[in-house]
């Protein structure tokens, strides 16, 4: 391997600040995009959202973020290629990572709600055409990548569109929705516990030590499951005379809405988080073990990195897109927004369980386009949608562009 351009520790330090920095983007913009529903039908505040999102997307990115990191690192380009230009892999690296913080800061800062996925994908694409040309990108990944833009806001439409159909059957449109609502709505929160427990045994306290047998696997999830199913039923039986009241029926799903945002907010962190740390865990891996490609553990302190990022990111700029979506595509309820973030939220930790990069922002639309959807095509703002799309359409070459930009800076710079 040839001599890095920096020392070691000095270029981990470089890349740790500009991967705080992508996922301080990340932050500021998708996790606004899974909070958006929460906030924009009134279950919860903007101040509740970010407490909510800053405890959940935490421990989703620390426990659970692994999986697709891997993917995104290696997927898109071959590291080998790069095997006798160690200083090249890592200043596209850092210029990946500035370019995607880069370009979801100013998109947040309009509050336009873009695909962080995209972002991260564009920019490596850029790295990889200005230093090895077309050929060199794996075009099959990509693809991959591009057909999961469009299966998973189906998917997530279609889970969205059953779950509200359900929810209109079993509770809201009973002659007693009252009673219906707390008779039904432990199990939907049994649902979403069950989504949480199942990606944190299966594959997310690995990465802190800890290792469960399948029959532990399902013990644990049937344990923390009903535990939150029932503490769900007492509480609701507790504010029966709310819930019993004209409107109270939203107030329950308020209530369920609160779990779902945290199941949200743990899901996209467990994805999204291989979007900051990915490119940073591949300069970690040469600095570590001198080489290019190799399989070296994600260590800690990285996952710590991207974690932290992310919860500042939304607590500093978050609202600006979190009004954005709040308020676009469809008004939204309660138990609309439940509907679309449990959606999500499944989607999204099927996703990263199966170690596959989806966009969340995507998704999350999916979803509130299928309860849209169940109430009726007439309740869709069709023309916010296509702006929406525009946005997502802007995002890959936008990442590309400012790669190359950095990447041309950085070797000026650094004299590489």
């Amino acid at each position: 391997m040839e001599t890095l351009f920096l020392e070691p520790y000095t270029i981990l330090l470089i890349a740790g600040f500009i991967g705080f920095f992508m996922a301080f983007g990340i932050g500021a913009n998708d996790v606004a995009n899974s909070m958006g529903t929460s906030v924009g039908s009134k279950a919860i505040t903007i101040k509740q959202a970010i407490i909510i999102a800053a405890i959940f997307e935490f421990l989703g990115a620390f426990l659970a973020g692994g999986e697709v990191t891997s993917t995104i690192r290696k997927g898109i380009v071959d590291p080998q290629l790069y095997v006798d230009e160690t200083n090249i892999f890592v200043i596209g690296m850092l210029s990946a990572l500035l370019a995607g913080g880069t370009w979801l800061y100013v998109a947040s800062l309009r509050g336009w709600p873009v695909s962080t996925t995209h972002t991260i994908v564009g920019s490596i694409i850029g790295f990889v055409l200005i230093t090895k040309g077309v050929d060199a990108v794996s075009w099959s990944k990509v693809g991959n990548i591009a057909m999961s833009w469009v299966t998973s806001p189906l998917f997530s439409a279609t889970l969205a569109f059953g779950l509200y159909i359900s929810a209109k059957k079993l509770i809201l449109d009973r002659s007693n929705p009252g009673e219906a609502a707390i008779k039904y709505i432990p199990f939907y929160s049994f649902l979403v516990a069950a989504v949480i427990s199942l990606v944190t045994a299966r594959k997310g306290l690995k990465h802190v030590g800890i290792e469960f047998s399948d029959n532990e696997v399902y013990f644990f999830i049937a344990i923390f499951s009903t535990l939150v199913g029932l503490a769900t039923a007492f509480f609701l039986r507790n504010n029966k005379e709310q819930i019993m009241r004209e409107g109270g029926i939203e107030f329950a799903f308020g209530l369920l809405m609160i779990v779902s945002a945290s199941a949200m907010a743990f899901a996209h962190g467990s994805n999204d988080v291989a979007n900051a740390i990915g490119p940073l865990a591949a300069i970690v891996s040469v600095v570590d073990t001198g080489e290019i490609g190799s399989k070296a553990a994600i260590s800690p302190w990285v996952l710590f990195v991207g974690a932290i990022g992310i919860v500042f990111g939304l607590a500093t700029l978050g609202s600006r897109v979190i009004k954005t979506v709040g308020r676009k595509i469809t008004a939204l309820t309660p138990s609309l927004g439940f509907s679309a973030e449990m959606a999500t939220a499944s989607t999204v930790v099927a996703a990263s369980y199966l170690g596959f990069p989806i966009s969340t922002t995507h998704t999350l639309v999916g979803g509130v386009i299928g309860v849209g959807l169940a109430k009726g095509a007439e309740h869709l703002d069709f023309a916010s949608i296509k702006r929406i799309i525009a946005s997502w359409l802007v995002t890959i070459p936008a990442g590309a562009a400012f790669t190359v930009l950095f990447y041309v800076l950085l070797r000026i710079i650094f004299g590489v």
